[in-house]
């Protein structure tokens, strides 16, 4: 059984374990810093780290933002951030749970779209978000500040 709930600070030490997996060529975050951005990102109106808990430990993350717009007939968007289930805990459906629970926590705040962007070298993950009805469009744009 998966559980999916909004993380605690308790819940910090795993989530960073589980970002640096994603991350690794960055430096580890200190869990001072991580704890201090993570009570700043519980101010924000609707935002959080989730986690899925299945046998007892966390196995998955991610971040989900609801954001008012102004666009789309003054329509909400979630954008859904920082994906990953543990390397070890890969394939046993962890990922698509996290995914499922955050379509429908979107739907449920009337979202009209939920948006994601990944890696282009992350092939295996583009797939697995097709099978879960996500489809490409448009493009990703970025520049390094």
């Amino acid at each position: 059984m998966i559980v999916i709930r909004k993380a605690t600070e308790a819940d910090l030490p795993d989530v960073i374990r589980l970002q640096h997996q994603l991350d690794d060529a960055e430096p580890r975050i200190s869990e001072e810093n991580a704890a201090r951005i993570f009570a700043r990102m519980n101010t924000y109106p609707d935002c959080g780290i989730f986690v899925a808990e299945a046998a007892g430990t966390i196995a998955g993350a991610f971040t989900l933002l609801v954001m008012d717009k102004l666009g789309h007939n003054g329509k909400p968007a979630g954008i859904v951030e920082d994906v990953v289930v543990d390397q070890e805990r890969r394939g046993q459906g962890i990922g698509g749970e996290m995914m499922r629970f955050a379509m429908d926590y979107c739907r449920g705040r009337g979202c009209y779209k939920l948006a994601l962007s990944s890696n282009a070298k992350r092939t295996d993950a583009h797939a697995f978000y097709e099978r879960l009805g996500f489809r490409r469009h448009g493009f990703s744009f970025l520049v390094e500040l």
